[in-house]
């Protein structure tokens, strides 16, 4: 069928019927800062229902009333699934949830990650998930000891 043939309105309530954001079966352990970003998403996402409502126009705005509903579920029981891990003093050499780790790898690089929960992780921004197979080779580890990941070695040069 040709694009000029569908129906405006069908596209809004194909748009008005987006699936769940899933939920992962991991718990769900937080920083701190990972606890305030979920307050914060939690928030934006009840103002973003809010000004969804407020609207009026139910058919131009069903697919913002359709993302912001999702959202709010989303990050709703995400909150209330978190559990908060403060740092522990009692790791200080070992590398655990909330710390960091530099490491080097087999060809030379030398790595550093803070391991976080994993609605706060972010690569890019120097974090990783608890649950991302390099944090859980990491974990428990101290200075000088050597984890497998991805089938190559890494060393642990410091745990910050």
């Amino acid at each position: 069928m040709s694009v000029a043939f569908t129906r405006e309105e069908d596209l809004e309530a194909a748009a008005a019927h987006l699936p769940d954001r899933p939920i992962s079966p991991h718990p769900n352990l937080v920083t701190p800062e990972g606890l305030a970003h979920l307050d914060a998403a939690v928030a934006a996402a009840r103002a973003a229902y809010r000004a969804a409502q407020l609207a009026g126009d139910v058919q131009a705005d069903r697919a913002a009333m359709a993302r912001a509903s999702r959202d709010l579920r989303y990050y709703a029981a995400r909150r209330a699934s978190a559990q908060l891990v403060l740092p522990s003093p009692v790791a200080g050499d070992r590398v655990s949830f909330g710390g960091g780790v530099t490491f080097d790898r087999e060809d030379g690089r030398r790595q550093t990650f803070r391991i976080v929960g994993e609605d706060e992780a972010d690569a890019a921004q120097g974090s990783v998930s608890h649950i991302s197979p390099l944090a859980r080779a990491l974990l428990g580890k101290r200075v000088g000891d050597v984890a497998t990941v991805a089938g190559a070695e890494v060393e642990v040069v410091a745990v910050l």
